[in-house]
């Protein structure tokens, strides 16, 4: 992963620009836009793998490959038995819902420490939390911010 400019992704060429360089079995995750540099990027795995770490962490560039966000064994990813499936920012002192199925699992902000690393590092195996359907998160700095729009 990377961060770039919006600048970054236009071109002048009417054939397109190359942006990002794939490697084999490899696929785009849609660009998440980021509003706080304080936030928190999470990364979960098909597995249920989850790593989190600041967004400063990631590096700015114009083009390329980017750098590892969570590592996941190259023998289980040619296997497609893991993989990089979701991707979030988390505000500081946010609260997460996991969706597995038909369960929901909250995840207060303390509870989230635990899944706190260096990028390019493995995530730790939350218990109960394999397969994640999908997150939702709830942060309260923002949460205060719509409110007061009303």
């Amino acid at each position: 992963g990377f961060i770039c400019t919006f600048n970054d992704l236009v071109s002048r060429n009417r054939a397109g620009k190359a942006l990002i360089s794939l490697p084999d079995n490899a696929h785009v995750m849609p660009p998440l836009i980021i509003e706080n540099e304080s936030d928190m990027l999470l990364a979960i795995t098909a597995a249920g793998r989850m790593l989190m770490f600041p967004v400063s962490d990631l590096p700015e560039l114009s083009k390329g490959k980017g750098n590892k966000i969570i590592s996941i064994p190259s023998a289980e990813a040619a296997k497609g038995v893991d993989g990089l499936a979701h991707l979030y920012l988390v505000p500081p002192q946010s609260t997460l819902t996991s969706h597995v199925g038909k369960r929901k699992i909250k995840l207060r902000p303390e509870e989230l420490q635990k899944v706190v690393g260096e990028r390019g590092r493995r995530g730790s195996l939350m218990r109960g939390l394999q397969r994640i359907d999908r997150v939702e998160i709830d942060s309260p700095a923002r949460s205060k911010a719509d409110d007061s729009e009303e």
